[in-house]
């Protein structure tokens, strides 16, 4: 059975929404006097969600603090999803070839913030699901996203690509049994972290040639 299916990371992989997630990082913060943070910090603590990034800036004592914190920043990030976030080199142009598969979106930012930005910045139309960390009971690294949007596509996790440019992709990915990984340099996790993917691709559209090489094999 051929590939037939394309999941994608969204943050670091799609697109860079980092200068957008720090403006609402430092708005969440303001109030309480904590120190503001950069494009550079900002960049080391996305990937596992709002709760777990307030809680490595604060710390996971004062619970009413960081609910307080999650929620303004909830709410301006939402206003302010795609003020400076771009939409990474040949990430279009190689989308408008992959007509032939299925497409998903796997991301650890919620469902509903997803699919703002997607729609936002205009490429909503390209996928044919959106998972978002609230869809399924568990988030990344866990395989239940990617197991929830190949049920729901019709389509078994070993005829399923991930890419991303995290090792929670890369994880997730293994665990589903998909049948290749491809990890992703240019976004916010060091090469390191993508030690254990099939394949590392440094621009978006060398994933064509890589899905060329697996064009017809049976998997």
């Amino acid at each position: 059975m051929p590939v037939k299916l394309l999941i994608f990371d969204l943050d670091g992989t799609l697109v860079d929404t980092r200068q957008d997630i720090t403006s609402a990082i430092n708005y969440a913060l303001e109030p309480y006097g904590f120190k503001k943070v950069d494009v550079d910090e900002t960049t080391k603590l996305i990937g596992e969600g709002v709760s777990r990034l307030f809680e490595k800036l604060i710390g996971n004592n004062d619970s009413d603090i960081i609910e307080d914190v999650k929620n303004r920043f909830l709410d301006y990030y939402s206003e302010h999803i795609a003020d400076y976030s771009t939409i990474y080199p040949n990430v279009i142009e190689t989308l408008e070839k992959l007509i032939d598969y299925k497409k998903a979106i796997i991301s650890n930012k919620r469902e509903e913030l997803t699919k703002k930005l997607l729609k936002k910045i205009n490429i909503i139309e390209y996928f044919d699901i959106i998972v978002g960390s609230d869809t399924t009971p568990e988030k990344k690294p866990s395989p239940l996203p990617i197991l929830y949007a190949c049920s729901n596509l019709n389509v078994q996790p070993k005829e399923a690509i991930i890419i991303g440019d995290s090792n929670y992709d890369i994880e997730a990915g293994k665990k589903a049994g998909v049948f290749k990984t491809i990890g992703v340099t240019y976004g916010y996790r060091d090469l390191i972290y993508l030690k254990d993917a099939d394949y590392i691709i440094s621009s978006f559209d060398m994933i064509l040639p890589i899905l060329d090489t697996f064009s017809g094999i049976l998997i």
